[in-house]
């Protein structure tokens, strides 16, 4: 990096052994802010400078401290020498790099750790959320909501390939985890601070940041944000993503309902796999008496009968199938949190100024 540049650039360094929680924080000596913007971004190296400028100019225009934390998630381009080139002097920038490309929810999760704002905003990098928009949904946070998320109502996206998945995958998760929003996708949001604590992240979890924050008991609103198409980049969501949020809604589901009391779910499979290989039981038990055989042939023998090894099957396979599934993500849930996994790496915090001083802990 050019001695001209006015940054400083703080490495990571190792925690000392022990239980650090689901992410381990940062020991950063900085003063707290009135609002922090957490934008995770790949490779946006036309959108960051534009980005940055139209937050400042709109943040600039209000009575709040603010600082804005960009997450650039394992960038290939110029995204991070960009805005050090064009913002070195800003003490209110901060840049955190991760080591590779670990997803949105781990950026977020990176950005919310070093986050030091009493109202947290969260946004996308590509320029289609509007920062103005921010100021009002701040003026709605403080009518008694804890969480202000964004509803692309007037969506600039293909409708094929983007809108209508996402309208599907929206209306079910608002069914199945009773938070009445419309749009989960929209990364245009606002939060008090308290509302994100104890809320886990991992996986592809931050589209049920809402579900998340109002199963801790949060209030939330959603209001209407202006949405903007894209102009530089290409999208980094399809069609495979919708596969993935049907999948993760699964494993919300179950954290939700069944975590505290797993014994309920497994009930209920095992009742359903009875009732099932019962059926088949008795039916196959009614046939070798001659009582549901219609054949020519002599009824056949219990242990004869097709339907009772199909029974018998039907029980271990689904039984053996839901549980290992059920299993596998308790013990994901395990590897994070009881050992303070997390699911991100940081290479470098950059810090534009000479506003703090801080150490990595990673």
């Amino acid at each position: 990096m050019s001695e001209a540049v006015a940054a400083t650039i703080i490495r990571e360094t190792p925690l000392p052994p022990g239980n650090h929680g689901t992410v381990a924080p940062m020991a950063v000596v900085t003063d707290p802010v009135d609002l922090s913007v957490v934008i995770p971004m790949r490779n946006e190296e036309d959108n960051v400078v534009p980005l940055y400028e139209e937050i400042r100019e709109v943040l600039e225009a209000t009575d709040l401290t603010w600082e804005c934390i960009l997450v650039d998630d394992g960038s290939t381009d110029k995204t991070v020498q960009r805005a050090i080139e064009a913002f070195s002097g800003d003490p209110r920038l901060i840049f955190v790099t991760l080591r590779k490309n670990s997803g949105q929810t781990a950026g977020l999760a990176a950005g919310f750790e070093r986050a030091s704002g009493r109202l947290i905003a969260t946004m996308d990098g590509d320029l289609q959320n509007d920062p103005h928009d921010i100021p009002a949904m701040i003026a709605k946070l403080d009518e008694g909501y804890d969480l202000i998320s964004g509803w692309r109502k007037n969506r600039q996206d293909k409708l094929l390939s983007r809108k209508l998945p996402s309208r599907i995958a929206n209306r079910l998760i608002s069914k199945f985890t009773w938070t009445p929003i419309q749009d989960f996708g929209c990364a245009m949001k606002v939060y008090k601070r308290e509302a994100l604590e104890d809320v886990s992240l991992y996986g592809e979890m931050h589209r049920f940041l809402p579900a998340l924050c109002v199963w801790k008991g949060a209030r939330i609103a959603e209001m209407a944000v202006n949405h903007r198409a894209r102009i530089h980049g290409t999208s980094n969501y399809g069609l495979v993503r919708t596969i993935k949020v049907l999948l993760d809604l699964v494993t919300v589901k179950f954290l939700n309902d069944y975590l505290g009391k797993p014994l309920y779910f497994f009930a209920k499979v095992a009742f359903a796999t009875i009732l099932a290989a019962t059926a088949m039981f008795v039916i196959a038990g009614l046939q070798r008496f001659n009582v549901l055989w219609f054949g020519n042939d002599p009824p056949p023998t219990l242990t004869g009968n097709p339907l009772m090894h199909l029974g018998l099957i039907l029980i271990g396979i689904t039984v053996q199938i839901v549980l290992f599934g059920v299993i596998s993500e308790l013990l994901v849930r395990i590897y994070h949190e009881s050992q303070g996994k997390r699911p991100f790496r940081v290479r470098e915090i950059i810090r534009m100024g000479d506003r703090s001083h801080a150490s990595d802990h990673a």
